[in-house]
This record gives C-alpha cells, structure tokens and sequence, in this order.
C-alpha cells in the first residue's frame, strides 16, 4: 500500500501492536534502551490473553529459580526441551531461549513491578524426560495490590473465570483447593487464602493474582518506561517502504492513520483464537471460537497481515489446546477434574484412549486421535466424556463447585452434564454404547484396586500426581468408580490460544519462506510460531518465551 493512503499520525522508534506479556516485555525494554515506543492494542482492554491466563512463567535459570532451586541448570533444560520438541524447531531457537531467557526475564524483574515466586512441585509436564525436573520450573506472580495501577486498574483485561466467593488464588493454592477436606493441607490453605483475602480488604488493598497480577506488574514497568499505551486502536495494514516495514495503519474506530516506524514493529497481538474462518481453514474439526479462553479480540490480525507482507506460517494446524467442559456461561479448562480419583474419560465407543491425566496439549492431541491438523474425517476420539461417580463428587471440588455441593441444574438442561443412577442407564443418556462402557468401568476399577494402569500408564508419571489425591491409595491418580449417581461431563478441544503464525529467527524478526529476513518486521508470543512446537515444557511456557523474544526483539530494533 502507499503510505500516504491515509492521514500521517507522527513517527515512533518501535510500534507494539498487543499489551500482553509479549508486548509489554518488548515495549519496556526498548523504552529502556532510549528507543520512543507506543503499545496499540485492539481491545478496550489491556493485558490480554496473559491477563485471563494463571499467570505462570517457564524460563529456566532466572534469578528466581536460581536463589529458590539451586539444582537446576540450563544445560539439563537444554536438554528437557530439546528432547520433547524433537525436530519440528530449529535447535538455533531453542539455544536463543535456554542461553538468553534468564537474562530476559531478569531484566523484566528489575525494571517492571515483576515480583515472582517459585511454584515447588508443579513439575515440568514431562518430568521423566531426559532433563525434566519433578519440583518443576514455572514461577508465578505473588498477589498484586492492583491499588498501584491507580486509573488503569479499570481496563485491566478480566480473567476468564472468578475464584469463589471472590478470594485470590495462586497457582500453588489450586492443587490443594480442588482436593478439599481429603488432606491436612486442603483446609489449611483454604484459611491461607482466606486469611489472605481478608486481610487484604481490612487493609483496603486491591489484591490479584494469577494473570492479572502478572500483568498489573508488568504495566508497572510499561509506565515507568513512559511507554503510552492506545486502548481501541487496531492495527489494520503493515506499512511497508521498500523491502521494509515502515510502520502501521491505525482504526479507532473513528478514523484511520499511519503511525510510521523508525526501527520496526512487533507484532504481538495474539494468534486466531475467535477467528473462525482461519480455524476451519488451518485446523482439524470440530474446533468453536466459543470453546477458546484467548482473548476475544484475537482474530489473527498480525499473523495475516504478516502474510501479506510475505511472512511464512509454521505450525498453524495445532493450538495451545485445554480439554475442557463447554458449560452455560462459558467453556471451563478441566486442568485438575481430569487427574482426580474415581474418574476416566471415554469416546463415543464408550472405550479409554489415553491416560486421563496427561498434560493438557498432548491429552487433546489425543482426543483428536494423535493428529492436530487438517483430516480427512471426523476427530477420532471425539465426541468424549469425563465419566466420575458420586464419591469423587463428596470429595473434590468440580470447576469451581465446591465438594458435595450440588451441580448447577443449568449444567444438565444445556447437556454439559448427565447423570443417571447406573453406568448402564449414563450411557444410553449420552449415546454410547452400554456394554462398552460398563466394560470400560469395570476394567478400569480392576486396575484402581491394584494401583496400576497396565492400558495407558495413569499415576506413573510425577506430573499425573500433582492433580491427583496423594491420600487416595495406592495411587492418587486412580480409583474405582462405584457410587450411584454417576456423572459424564461432556468433553470438548478447548484452547488457551492458537500456537501457529509467522516464522522467526533468534532474534525475534520475521521469515520469509526462503529465510530471509523481513526488515523491521518482528513477531512474538501467540503471533509467531512457538519456540515449544507441538508440545508444551512446562507451566508458562507460553509467556515464558513471549517475554523472552519480546525482550530479544526490542534489543535487535535499538542496535545501532
């Protein structure tokens, strides 16, 4: 397009167009390195998909981890990542995050409000991998007092979901919340909790947690840094100037402006969660923007117009995928309901076909039958059900209902969840065959009793226990579904965001098909294709790497 097509609206260094993790980390370290920088983001929000996330950040050898998990090293992370990614990333990519990643986050700590915690225990998802580590990598976010935030606090992007009876939760807090009364330390860290909340509210703070404390703390830095940030401002066109991108067109709804860029623009805007046509393009069904938590103004607006530009794709076909329950008032991420005792998950042939606790991406995978791109039929293993009885019910809280508490009855008429008083009777309700699946339960409840899953490995790995109940014996991970009234929750692929979008180099700048660079272009988190390929490390390891390549995006645009 010609740049004079619309009204010039000044000049910047480097254009952010997106205000989650990736943005805000490549905004305040250009800011930092004297370069004039302005986030535009689309939404009437800012924060983004990192603000509705549970804010956990997988970046190994930080300075976190180094003072709170001396063990680690980045050579055994090195190894970890470069094992489960296998050869679908370049090993160059994967050297850029392990070598630079803690100098990354590092200087986001010291130049934001970054106050993060080691989250022991919640192990990297694949801790028996070479490298993989049981205690786990992840920090997350301590609750933030969002009073700090003074008039912004109001557009902070809401979280997808509300804790109960509205307490502040960590990460660190779920495992032991969703297993209630079952252990000394359920009830010790509901008063934790509690205590937390309410000395929050004596003392007139304004606490959050999960994302949006780890974005309130980043918008911290974002604003020390002077950074402005333009709320309802889309990023419609790359400006281009030669074989360079020069700058953006700007929609405010009102009217449309050129803002040229100097040194580049980082595309940070998130892949195309609610964009349904580029799903049914790229992706295998059933997928429904409804079932995505991404952020709903994430419509794939960089990544195409990265295409138009002459950007290649990479890994457009798969997702940050999250099994999970397409309930009334929005889809639930059943993240600890799979892993729980006195539960398993069957397809319409009333049959298993994996181990119900597997990380959320790779459990999807296999509801889609191993496969994540574009079939030739229908998803192998869907449509499925979450099968559990009346005794994980008096035990276990279920999204977000607490144990014994009964289920919302709006969960039943909208055909989420059906129950009946006998595995026969569940199964003619949901339409699978009846003898499979009390087959299905009854082998299963063999293979509870003993403590091993001689099918699909259930209550091996570290990871299966970290959602499971450590004082169900022998195994946390299973046990036998016997108590009437029996339940199915439907199941459906979910998402945290889509993975694919614009292939780039080490330092964040975007590819062409040939591998040369596009000048001035650079793309980061949800927008670019992902450093962890078709798997997943590890808890946030979808921020990680999107503050890391922002951060290393922002240094290549202020290189003299």
């Amino acid at each position: 397009m010609r740049q004079e097509q619309y009204p010039h609206d000044d000049a910047v260094d480097l254009v952010v167009v997106g205000s989650g993790a990736g943005g805000m980390a490549a905004a305040i370290t250009a800011a930092r390195r004297g370069l004039s920088v302005v986030i535009v983001e689309k939404s009437a929000y800012w924060g983004g998909s990192s603000a509705r996330s549970g804010g956990g950040v997988w970046v190994p050898g930080n300075s976190v981890l180094r003072h709170e998990a001396p063990a680690d090293d980045l050579e055994s992370a090195r190894t970890y990542l470069t094992g489960i990614v296998g050869d679908g990333v370049g090993p160059a990519l994967i050297d850029t995050y392990i070598d630079r990643g803690h100098e990354a986050l590092d200087f986001l700590i010291e130049n934001s409000g970054l106050d993060l915690e080691w989250v022991n225990g919640y192990s990297d998802y694949f801790p028996e991998a070479p490298g993989g580590r049981a205690t786990g990598r992840s920090c997350e976010p301590r609750p933030f007092d969002a009073r700090a935030l003074g008039d912004d606090l109001a557009t902070l992007h809401p979280s997808y979901t509300k804790a109960p009876l509205g307490v502040v939760v960590k990460q660190s807090d779920y495992r032991w919340l969703s297993t209630g009364l079952r252990h000394w330390r359920g009830p010790q860290r509901m008063l934790a909790v509690g205590a937390r909340s309410m000395l929050g509210r004596l003392r007139r703070k304004k606490l959050v947690g999960l994302g949006s404390a780890l974005m309130g703390q980043l918008m911290l830095g974002v604003r020390d840094a002077g950074v402005p940030v333009r709320l309802g401002t889309a990023m419609t066109e790359l400006v281009t100037g030669g074989d360079r991108v020069t700058g953006v067109v700007l929609d405010d709804g009102h009217t449309r402006t050129t803002l040229h860029a100097r040194r580049g623009v980082v595309l940070a805007c998130g892949g195309f969660d609610h964009n349904a046509a580029m799903r049914r393009q790229y992706q295998r069904a059933p997928v429904d923007i409804s079932w995505s938590l991404g952020a709903p103004t994430n419509t794939g607006d960089g990544i195409t117009t990265g295409l138009a530009v002459g950007a290649a794709l990479s890994h457009m076909d798969d997702a940050w995928w999250a099994p999970s329950i397409p309930l009334p008032n929005g889809s639930w991420f059943a993240l600890a309901e799979r892993s729980l005792p006195r539960s398993v998950i069957v397809n319409e042939r009333g049959v298993r076909f994996m181990n119900e606790s597997l990380p959320y991406v790779e459990a999807t995978h296999r509801m889609f039958g191993g496969t994540y791109g574009q079939g030739d039929g229908p998803a192998e293993n869907l449509p499925a059900w979450l099968i559990f009885d009346q005794t994980y019910r008096d035990r276990y809280m279920f999204a977000s209902v607490p144990a014994r508490k009964p289920l919302p009855r709006s969960w039943q008429r909208s055909g989420a969840i059906t129950t009946a008083g006998t595995v026969h009777e569940l199964a003619e309700k949901i339409g699978v065959p009846a003898d499979a699946l009390s087959g299905t339960v009854d082998r299963f409840n063999s293979h509870a009793r003993t403590g091993h899953d001689p099918d699909f490995g259930r209550g091996q790995s570290r990871y299966d226990h970290y959602y499971g109940d450590i004082t169900n014996k022998p195994n946390p991970s299973l046990g036998e579904l016997t108590k009437a009234p029996f339940y199915a929750a439907r199941m459906v692929p979910g998402d945290l965001g889509t993975k694919g979008g614009i292939v780039t180099d080490r330092a964040a700048r975007a590819l062409r098909a040939d591998g040369s660079v596009i000048d001035g272009l650079y793309a980061v988190g949800n927008t670019s294709a992902p450093v962890m390929g078709h798997t997943y490390a590890g808890p946030g390891a979808t921020i990680g790497p999107a503050m890391v390549f922002g951060y290393l995006a922002a240094l290549d645009a202020a290189r003299d």
